[in-house]
């Protein structure tokens, strides 16, 4: 089957990739960065302030999906700095409702355009 890409006019790509792609009802997001689309740069802030542009960043790849946060399975967090798991994980928990989403968080080196974080996500479309 095909790819079906999915994008968002307000999400920015910072290689050559698709936002999403629809691969028969499961949607994978690819990982988004702090980006603020108006600018293109990375949002100014804390940890906190970055944590929230990248799931508004996703929000609207979701929304392009026609999906909502409750439509989402499984997230990845990455972190240049895992000292900044607790003020992550207080944005996090506001983003959905319980049940959560399955969460893997991982430290690396290094993300691009110098981030200090960037997330992922898979959702489900209905059926």
């Amino acid at each position: 089957m095909p790819r079906k890409p999915i994008t968002s006019p307000k999400a920015i790509s910072a290689g050559p990739y698709s936002h999403a792609i629809d691969s028969e009802g499961l949607v994978f997001l690819s990982g988004q960065t702090p980006v603020d689309y108006t600018t293109g740069k990375i949002v100014e802030g804390d940890i906190k302030v970055q944590t929230q542009q990248c799931f508004n960043n996703l929000f609207d790849v979701l929304e392009a999906a026609d999906l909502t946060p409750d439509d989402v399975q499984k997230v990845n967090v990455y972190l240049t700095d895992m000292n900044n798991f607790s003020a992550m994980n207080e944005v996090y928990k506001k983003q959905f409702s319980e049940p959560y989403p399955a969460r893997s968080t991982i430290g690396v080196a290094s993300l691009p355009l110098g981030s200090g974080i960037e997330i992922e996500m898979i959702a489900r479309k209905k059926l």
